[in-house]
C-alpha cells in the first residue's frame, strides 16, 4: 500500500514534466499513450487510486488531441477575398 502510495505522489510530482512532454506529442503518440491507458485501466490489478490517475492522464491526451485538431482544422481554413472561408 505504501508503495502505491509513493508511486502515485511520484506520478503526481512528475506531473509538470509530462505536461511539458505531452505538448510535444504528436497526434499518432498521443493515441498510442490513450491506448495504453486504456490497457491499464482494464487491468484487474489496478488500484481506485491508479484508476484516477489514469483516468486524468487519459482525458488530459484526448484534449491535447482536441487541441491539435483544431490547429490544424484552422490552418485548412483560408478566408478568402469576399471574406468567406475556402479550405486548400
Amino acid at each position: 500500500m505504501k508503495k502505491e502510495k509513493k508511486e502515485s505522489e511520484e506520478q503526481l510530482m512528475h506531473g509538470g514534466q509530462q505536461e511539458q512532454e505531452k505538448n510535444d506529442l504528436s497526434l499518432e503518440e498521443a493515441f498510442e499513450q490513450i491506448e495504453e491507458v486504456i490497457s491499464h485501466l482494464e487491468t484487474e490489478e489496478i488500484t481506485l487510486e491508479q484508476s484516477f490517475l489514469e483516468y486524468n492522464r487519459g482525458m488530459k491526451l484526448l484534449q491535447h488531441c482536441n487541441e491539435k485538431i483544431d490547429r490544424v482544422e484552422k490552418k485548412v481554413l483560408q478566408i478568402n477575398e469576399d471574406g468567406g472561408l475556402d479550405e486548400f
